[in-house]
């Protein structure tokens, strides 16, 4: 499978099963058979994770048969000061729907994301793991490399006070896997209101040995933002976006409008978090005077443009927090 998280458990010169599969001989025979290797270094993984110092991440095993347990995210466990591990619960497992699918031949593919399914390694390298996506998803699920960067820019660029990310977007989990592997957060919470897209992520997740790092919420995210207002903390928080962005039209746009974009103009996002540390994942041509506007006076927005292959895939628009007034 993917490249191990755990030091000393990749090759110096790592190559995936589809670019060298000589050297992945076990588990390309295994995954014939049925046997799911990746499940034990998942167990593996978990109890490792378990051990490291910091930061101190959601998931604990309750020492009764090793029965996986984590926290209940509400009103008084998010960003509130208390121990975020007093309030424990079975976390909620969505199950997957006829709406999600791992195609393993193009022509199973509808034809209008074909194009998408040959690039499916890039978008998750753990795809022949038996990854799960919704059709709509392939529109809009950030590829992995860029997910990984952009959790690393992210966790890099963000004060250390701020300990709980809250994935507006959680789609299939490209963006909040990275999240939860970069080991930077104490909380991942990727809300997401599809229940289908949402048991894909929440699948996709434990195939990379990140689910008991993700909290996931099935409802609509701004309902969730104005529902827990009184209790998410905005010094401690860090938004993240990824919205759809009205489909493949985008592209015909020199400039793109971003009051326009569908069905979640810039300012619908951007109102509900404007008092907390955010990152908005726009097209690569986005107006640009548009983002200048959005963070407080004195402060810059800072842009970063993502790239594959020498291309620009995307941008993301790091801004600072508006003071709140008391």
């Amino acid at each position: 499978m993917g490249i191990g998280i755990v030091d000393g458990e990749s090759p110096p010169d790592y190559n995936c099963e589809q670019c060298d599969p000589k050297s992945h001989k076990e588990l390309l025979e295994a995954i014939d058979g049925g046997i799911k290797l990746w499940e034990d270094r998942r167990t593996l993984h978990g109890n490792w994770s378990n051990e490291k110092d910091t930061p101190q991440r959601l998931g604990k095993k309750t020492g009764k048969g090793d029965k996986e347990v984590k926290n209940s995210i509400n009103e008084n466990s998010i960003g509130d000061g208390e121990d975020v591990f007093a309030q424990e619960d079975v976390s909620t497992i969505y199950p997957l729907t006829d709406e999600c699918h791992h195609y393993t031949s193009i022509r199973q593919v509808p034809w209008d994301i074909q194009k998408y399914w040959q690039q499916r390694h890039s978008i998750f390298s753990c795809y022949n793991m038996g990854i799960q996506m919704t059709d709509d998803a392939w529109f809009g699920v950030t590829p992995e490399p860029i997910a990984n960067q952009i959790a690393k820019d992210l966790a890099a660029i963000s004060d250390p006070s701020r300990t709980v990310i809250i994935d507006l977007f959680g789609g299939v989990g490209g963006n909040s896997i990275a999240f939860a592997l970069s080991n930077r957060w104490v909380q991942v919470i990727a809300i997401e209101k599809d229940p289908s897209v949402i048991a894909c992520g929440q699948h996709n997740a434990a195939i990379y040995g990140a689910s008991e790092y993700i909290t996931w919420i099935n409802d609509d995210c701004f309902s969730y933002l104005a529902s827990n207002s009184s209790s998410i903390d905005p010094s401690k928080t860090v938004v993240f976006a990824s919205p759809p962005w009205g489909g493949p039209g985008y592209t015909s746009d020199e400039v793109f409008n971003l009051n326009t974009m569908y069905p979640y103009s810039l300012k619908t996002i951007h109102d509900p978090c404007r008092h907390m540390d955010s990152a908005l994942y726009l097209p690569r041509t986005s107006d640009l005077r548009q983002l200048a506007k959005l963070p407080p006076a004195g402060k810059k927005v800072e842009v970063v443009q993502y790239c594959m292959e020498g291309a620009s895939k995307a941008l993301v628009a790091y801004i600072p927090a508006a003071c709140l007034v008391s």
